[in-house]
């Protein structure tokens, strides 16, 4: 079987301009040159890519990552840095819709992440602060309460929070209620990332940069091809996410890549860092136009959200996103910003990560909808396990035939459209 479509990636593009680009050293970019031959392949060397081939190469297994730019160049380097648990919808659902597995794993992936990183010793500014889910509405605050009743009987520590709660933790009344949940944590995306790949590497795993895949066939193994190298695998994973291309036919339409928007701060004042998550807490907001934010290691203050819906650096990227933070905290305004940019999200049509069997020896595992960092960690020795000759029933997510969002290449009007109804909304309720 012969993967066709039209490729577009582009090798060789810098890191965007983002706070977590300025704190690492440039990486030196070894691209692929002639043929070589590996147990697995890995498409993409992002969070995903990286934790299947740890736990590849740790486990004996000659493993193969290729990747158009460098380690963590996508979403899982320019995030928003985020270690949540669990997934969109409420465990029941979750239970309902793919098994109750996954509500297991899902909820448990942030222990797996903290004790990874504790394991190698990564230097990525992790933090075991909790994290905060927030409503700004009425309606908003029941459904969290309907959702903390059901993890109490679930046993999923979490905590009902209050109004008053919420504005003590946060430094503002924005909220009606949430929840807090002790297992979330925050890292420095891009550091995590290059700590994954050195200790990929230093297992015996090889990463090439700057390597775009351009065909991938397979014919008693996988051939995949790139600008000056072909590797020759038995199996194959394709872990692009938001950044798929035409490399696998319909996969980039099976998902939204949806921008999401993040603004750094100059560092905060004492006092303030007082009153904004002064445990180092992550928050991220329930409803369609969600926002999402947390303070550093470096006590700068990181805003995400809605944003452009194209790729942009800047603080004028984020303008929207300040003149929100901002009226919320007025303090602000005397901090200042130094950095914007955003990245890709990958939105499912039901919000659901998806795993494919792509032709008889691949996977394709993508869309992890805001909750990958936690995630797709917890996936990699699962996936590996898979690929060196795991049942499919051992995934913790079921796999599922590619299915195409209807009108997917006009994303950018309809994501502008619906956001427009919320503020239309908003206004008159």
């Amino acid at each position: 079987m012969k993967l066709r479509d039209s490729i577009r990636t582009t090798p060789g593009t810098a890191l965007p301009g983002s706070l977590y680009a300025a704190g690492v050293p440039a990486l030196d970019r070894m691209a692929l040159e002639g043929e070589i031959r590996a147990d697995v392949a890995i498409v993409g060397a992002g969070i995903l890519g990286l934790s299947t081939a740890l736990a590849l190469a740790e486990g004996g297994t000659a493993c193969v990552v290729l990747e158009a730019n460098e380690p963590g160049w996508g979403a899982s380097g320019r995030n928003g840095g985020q270690v949540n648990s669990g997934l969109k919808w409420s465990p029941s659902q979750v239970e309902r819709d793919i098994g109750s597995e996954a509500v297991t794993f899902s909820y448990d992936a942030p222990s797996r992440l903290k004790a990874l990183v504790a394991r190698l010793g990564l230097d990525c500014d992790y933090a075991n602060g909790g994290g905060y889910r927030a409503a700004t509405d009425a309606e908003g605050a029941r459904d969290i309460d309907t959702l903390v009743a059901e993890m109490e009987r679930r046993n999923i520590p979490v905590r009902a929070m209050d109004a008053a709660g919420m504005a003590e933790a946060a430094g503002t009344e924005r909220y009606t209620g949430g929840l807090y949940d002790p297992a979330a944590g925050q890292v420095n995306p891009l550091k995590y990332v290059r700590g994954l790949a050195a200790a990929a590497v230093a297992a015996g795993a090889r990463v090439y940069s700057n390597s775009p895949v351009i065909s991938a066939e397979e014919k008693g193994g996988w051939v995949l091809k790139t600008p000056r190298g072909t590797v020759r695998a038995e199996k194959v994973l394709f872990a692009t996410n938001g950044y798929s291309d035409g490399l696998v036919p319909r996969l980039k339409r099976s998902l939204m890549p949806v921008f999401s928007t993040i603004a750094a701060s100059w560092p905060l004042p004492e006092d303030l860092r007082r009153r904004i998550l002064a445990g180092r807490e992550v928050l991220y907001e329930t409803g369609l136009k969600t926002v999402y934010y947390r303070v550093d290691a470096g006590g700068r203050f990181l805003f995400g959200g809605r944003g452009p819906q194209s790729p942009a650096e800047g603080t004028r990227a984020g303008a929207t996103l300040i003149a929100l933070a901002e009226s919320l905290w007025p303090e602000l305004r005397a901090v200042g910003w130094e950095y914007g940019w955003n990245g890709r999200v990958a939105i499912t049509g039901d919000h659901y990560p998806h795993v494919h069997e792509i032709g008889e020896t691949g996977l394709a595992c993508l869309g992890f909808n805001g909750r990958g960092v936690a995630l797709t960690t917890a996936l990699g020795p699962r996936l590996a396990a898979r690929l060196t000759g795991g049942r499919a029933e051992a995934l913790p997510l079921p796999a599922s035939p590619i299915r195409t969002i209807p009108f997917q290449p006009f994303w950018p009007a309809g994501v502008a459209a619906v956001l427009a109804w919320s503020d239309l909304k908003a206004r008159f309720t």
